[in-house]
């Protein structure tokens, strides 16, 4: 209904007829923030009079009498409870949220509860200077997340014994689906093989990036794996999705017999 009336009301009166209306009853809108209801719901019957006004319509009734089709209209009013107060919308939503019930979860996949150290939760999650910067540059939040990131690809390395480690990617799945690009790029060939055990959603985004690059995806043996002259890297999840631990030697051994990347990814609590 929104959309039918905001495009009735553009073609008729310009795209800047609603702003300049609003504009217009800003110095208003302050007269009303006593009432909690109109803190957050907007706008106020002042400002809708006056957009109302300019649009040349004497209220909401001609004006969407006006633009929606008689046939989708609701004839009657909607059955609201009366308004409440704020104090008591918190009760009504604690009491909502007292509801929840809280189960163990045991859906796995890579889907788990961390321990989030206190100072980290302090320092970073409560912390608003990590969440109100509005642009991506500024020196407040980019160079907290930076640091942030050195320290953790670097712990990684020394962990790992890698001789370099990347944290700037936005999850395990896109990990992975930029592993199987930089696999694809440094052997020059076009096939991955993929363990079907891993996580569905890393799948899933190993999928969708490949289809567009022409990548060819096809599922590993781990215990009896192939590797022909086209194959540019193995993916596997360690402990697979089923929780599997595997021993890999003879697999890491052949792929980098065949020259083939192997690219591992392991669960973590990071």
């Amino acid at each position: 209904m929104y959309r039918i009336i905001g495009h009735n009301l553009l073609r008729q009166h310009g795209p800047l007829a609603i702003f300049d209306a609003v504009a217009a009853a800003g110095a208003t809108r302050h007269l009303q923030y006593d009432c909690f209801a109109d803190r957050h719901i907007g706008p106020s019957d002042i400002e809708k009079q006056l957009m109302l006004n300019y649009l040349g319509f004497k209220d909401l009734d001609f004006l969407t009498n006006t633009n929606v089709p008689e046939a989708i209209r609701l004839k009657r009013p909607l059955h609201l409870p009366p308004a409440i107060d704020e104090e008591r919308m918190l009760r009504e939503l604690k009491k909502l949220a007292e509801r929840n019930k809280i189960f163990k979860s045991y859906i796995g996949m890579g889907y788990y509860d961390c321990i989030v150290p206190s100072v980290i939760r302090r320092n970073m999650l409560e912390n608003a200077g990590w969440l109100t910067q509005y642009t991506p540059y500024q020196p407040e939040i980019a160079q907290g997340r930076l640091e942030s990131l050195l320290n953790f690809q670097t712990m990684v390395r020394d962990l790992t014994g890698l001789e370099i480690a990347n944290a700037s990617l936005l999850d395990e799945s896109t990990a992975c689906a930029e592993a199987m690009t930089l696999a694809v790029r440094f052997t020059k060939r076009t096939k991955l093989l993929v363990d079907p055990l891993l996580h569905p959603q890393n799948i899933a985004v190993i999928e969708t990036r490949a289809r567009p690059l022409n990548i060819e995806l096809e599922n590993l043996k781990v215990t009896n794996p192939s590797f022909d002259s086209n194959v540019a890297g193995v993916i596997l999840q360690y402990p697979n999705t089923e929780g599997n631990v595997l021993f890999l030697d003879d697999l890491v051994k052949s792929a980098h017999d065949n020259n083939v990347s192997f690219l591992p990814f392991f669960f973590s609590n990071f």
